[in-house]
């Protein structure tokens, strides 16, 4: 399932690609697309096991920029 989410507070560009290649890493995702100018999250994956995976990709998130936060709405 493709999902896009908004991020707030993602201010680098090169932290935003660190976290693109993060995430495609997790096991359950197909795509990730992290993008610093709309400052979007556009994913790819498996939907029987979403919740646990962006569970996964905020922690990811967090631990690349700290005041980053995804909008989980």
């Amino acid at each position: 399932m493709k999902k896009i989410y908004m991020m707030e507070d993602l201010d680098c560009a090169n932290c935003a690609a660190k976290m693109e290649e993060a995430i495609s890493k997790i096991e359950g995702v197909a795509s990730a697309r992290v993008s610093y100018l709309a400052q979007k999250l556009i994913l790819e994956a498996d939907d029987a096991r979403l919740d646990e995976i962006m569970a996964e990709v905020v922690k990811t998130c967090r631990r690349i920029e700290p005041g980053c936060r995804i909008i989980l709405e």
